[in-house]
């Protein structure tokens, strides 16, 4: 194909691409900063197999491999397979990889284990570590009889310490002379400082490879920009997601990495609503302030699907997300408010950290929905239930028994009582592990207590709530319903985005963002670039549709900033309820 048949989404990508092709020739470490759909993992993915024409023969002599680290197995599993799984490429997580080159140096490991965070404590309680094996699998640290269990971040903690250490240096470079990072920017900030101080600029001769975006960084522990001399600087300006109205829109927000769409003349709608025309007094508190009320909130989020369900939005799970920034908002939407009160962290029940909701989402929800399609095969599988001893009609009796009671239950009952169903159920499994917390909260906290284990606070607060709202949670966490979490959607797109801007983090207020207008205090930099980015990541979203709606007040700077973004004509104030 001829550079003339590109469309401007493609040149743009292929200038990007011939730079980094260019600093892999020269052995020149390179930073690809690659914004929101423009294609970042095919150019990391295209480097990797020009890596492997170019020095593939002469790596594979000298028995070195390209290692690539990933943020998730999920990343590292899609690279895996669009290199076919090629030998010469080490692909992992950084702590994987972090391990792989620290492993061997065991009487090291030893000396400085004990200086890391919380190891002294841990290791006061066997007197020293003495010659036991430094080991890391699952992450959960422990002293054992024989072998030191490591941490997940003690692994990054370690090798930072090893990197300064020229001999460690050179040994890894041996072994992989080219190491490319996938989104960089949520690299650990004291192992990206390590390769920035020790290795970048250095006469090692590590080719470094940076892939991502930092106004992608998202996560508190990532280290955001990398910056060095020597690392050459590649701006991909394509975007091959979203129509040129929401390009443009980004290209004003960013305009020092402009983006080229895909089709020029793709059209596309960009709308942003505000509510400050709306009566009644609003929210107050650090964390709250300027917002409507709850009930208000959710009249104006109905009018807008309203709206734009006229407008030919279609609000189904796989057309359009409803995006917005706490899980409070979801939760009382969703109809799992009560649930999501229930727990003190998020991560509890949302990335199924608690083992009753693990059991619930992954075993109980999938086995009563086979079960009602009639898939009794899939249904035992999933229960790990031995379908073999159904031998007689009465087993099966007793089954459908015991199956009808619980959909009944599921649907009219509470969680406690769900839960009482299962522990007296002959049939359908039920984990030990769960029972032991259930009886340790009868046993030894019959009351509520300071003192009581976090997972038995848990139990108890879940016990009175209606199960249904334990469906509709998961319903959601499987991706099932049109809502999502601002931060749950990085790296995601879906035809039509609908972001509700509002209060409730102290880390976040949009209006104080956008009314600085690039712009903040000195000492107000990381809170903006937090806002900015996630502000960036929500708004790029979208392949069609873009919609905002503002239930916090927005002041004049803030809808000036807002206008100049995304158009004056695109700027409009909902309605109250009263005047629609």
């Amino acid at each position: 194909m001829t550079d003339h048949a590109l469309n401007p989404a493609e040149q743009a990508a292929a200038v990007a691409d011939a730079e980094v092709e260019n600093c892999i020739r020269h052995n020149r470490s390179f930073r690809l900063e690659a914004g929101a759909g423009a294609g970042k993992t095919h150019s990391l993915i295209s480097a990797l197999r020009f890596l492997i024409r170019e020095r593939g023969a002469a790596f594979a002599k000298a028995r070195q491999r390209i290692a690539c680290i990933t943020y998730t197995n999920v990343a590292k599993n899609e690279i895996d397979t669009r290199t076919d799984s090629n030998p010469l490429i080490y692909s992992g997580t950084i702590h994987s990889f972090c391990w792989a080159l620290i492993q061997d140096f065991q009487p090291r490991l030893r000396e400085i284990v004990p200086t890391l965070a919380k190891w002294e404590e841990r290791i006061a309680e066997h007197g020293s570590i003495g010659q036991r094996k430094i080991v890391y699998n699952l992450g959960h640290p422990k002293i054992e009889e024989r072998q030191v269990l490591l941490g997940h971040d003690d692994v990054i903690a370690l090798t930072v310490q090893f990197l300064p250490l020229p001999k460690f240096r050179r040994l890894m470079v041996e072994r992989f002379p080219v190491l490319f990072i996938d989104e960089y920017q949520d690299t650990d900030r004291n192992f990206a400082e390590a390769l920035r101080t020790h290795v970048l600029g250095g006469q090692d001769g590590l080719l470094l490879g940076l892939f991502g975006d930092a106004w992608q960084k998202i996560y508190g522990s990532g280290c955001g920009a990398i910056q060095h001399d020597a690392l050459h600087f590649i701006g991909k300006g394509a975007n091959f997601r979203s129509a040129p109205r929401i390009v443009e829109a980004l290209n004003r927000i960013r305009p020092e990495l402009p983006q080229n769409p895909r089709d020029p003349h793709g059209g596309g709608f960009v709308g942003v609503y505000h509510t400050n025309d709306w009566p009644g007094a609003r929210r107050t508190g650090q964390h709250w302030g300027g917002d409507l009320q709850p009930d208000a909130a959710r009249q104006a989020l109905e009018q807008m699907r309203h709206r734009l369900a006229g407008e030919g939005w279609s609000f189904t799970g796989d057309k359009t997300k409803i995006l917005a920034l706490t899980h409070k908002v979801l939760a009382a939407e969703q109809g799992y408010k009560e649930l999501a009160d229930a727990f003190a962290y998020n991560d509890s029940f949302v990335k199924k950290e608690d083992a009753f909701i693990a059991y619930f989402a992954d075993k109980l929800e999938p086995a009563c929905v086979a079960y009602s399609k009639k898939r009794y095969g899939e249904m035992f599988a999933i229960l790990e239930a031995d379908d073999s001893l159904i031998a007689t009609p009465a087993d099966k009796a007793a089954w459908t028994q015991e199956m009808n009671a619980l959909l009944a239950l599921r649907l009219n009952g509470t969680v406690a009582a769900v839960l009482d169903h299962l522990k007296a159920a002959q049939r359908i499994p039920f984990p030990d592990a769960l029972r032991q917390i259930d009886q340790e909260l009868d046993r030894d906290w019959p009351a509520a207590s300071a003192d009581e284990p976090s997972a038995c606070t848990r139990l108890r607060n879940m016990r009175p709530v209606v199960y249904q709202q334990v469906i509709n949670l998961v319903a959601f966490i499987e991706g099932h319903t049109p809502f999502q979490t601002k931060h749950g959607v990085k790296g995601a797109q879906f035809e039509n985005v609908l972001v509700i801007f509002g209060r409730g983090w102290n880390h976040y207020n949009f209006e104080q963002f956008l009314a600085w207008n690039g712009q903040p205090p000195p000492d107000q930099t990381d809170f903006y670039e937090r806002n900015r980015n996630l502000f960036y990541v929500v708004c790029s979203r979208p392949q069609q549709r873009l919609a905002l709606l503002f239930t916090q007040r927005l002041n004049t700077h803030a809808l000036a900033t807002l206008g100049a973004w995304f158009g004056v004509g695109a700027i409009h104030s909902l309605p109250p309820p009263n005047q629609n």
